[in-house]
């Protein structure tokens, strides 16, 4: 455990979720609630003179909105995005401004909150499975990475098809692992199960059942 909380500021503009968060926040030693923001404008402020280890950071808001502050916020402190916005276009600029992460409600449960938040504060990229979908075609374009052919994909578990979609969309298993909130141990283990079920020995050819052009 860290030698000090990680300090976190939450910007949203329901006050219901920002009660949650403060209950999950404040009950855990791991982190320290430090101010709450109801608009961008205010997050920004409040970043600006708490300096707080993580700010949690919702899309869309009344006046200022959360993706307006990004850029600015990211260049000080570490953001993740906690919103109920999974539109491609929003988590590709969210990311491209900086954000270290993008959490969609409901894709995770209340203990993951404080993890991700700490794997954050750490360093690390914290996604929900929506946002690695949108993300696991960024780059390489979307289009150049072909649909999985339905019944290679019913071979594997949720899992796994998500690990696959990312390799064949060029990620390393570093990469697989920080977009997954996994250890690069577990993402080997899924590879190694993924080649069996699809009776390879390779990337390439993992990639070519995946997509139906293997010969």
């Amino acid at each position: 455990m860290a030698e000090h909380p990680v300090t976190v500021l939450v910007a949203d503009d329901n006050p219901v979720i920002r009660i949650g968060l403060r209950h999950l926040l404040t009950a855990d030693p791991a982190t320290q609630l430090v101010g709450e923001a109801s608009d961008g404008s205010e997050a920004l402020r409040l970043a600006r003179e708490l300096k707080p280890d993580v700010v949690l950071l919702d899309v869309r808001m009344p006046g200022t909105s959360g993706l307006e502050v990004l850029p600015e916020l990211a260049t000080f402190t570490c953001v993740l995005m906690l919103t109920s916005s999974e539109e491609d276009e929003t988590v590709r600029a969210a990311v491209r401004y900086g954000a270290r992460g993008y959490l969609v409600y409901g894709t995770f449960d209340e203990n993951a909150v404080v993890q991700n938040i700490l794997a954050a504060a750490g360093g690390g990229s914290v996604f929900s499975a929506s946002a690695v979908r949108v993300l696991a075609g960024t780059p390489p374009p979307p289009e150049a990475v072909p649909a999985a052919d339905p019944a290679v994909a019913a071979l594997l578990s949720e899992r796994e098809a998500g690990v696959m979609q990312l390799l064949a969309a060029g990620r390393t298993n570093g990469e697989i692992a920080g977009l997954l909130f996994l250890a690069p141990k577990t993402v080997k283990n899924h590879v190694n199960r993924i080649f069996a079920k699809l009776g390879v020995t390779s990337r390439a050819q993992a990639v070519a059942v995946w997509v139906g052009t293997a010969r």
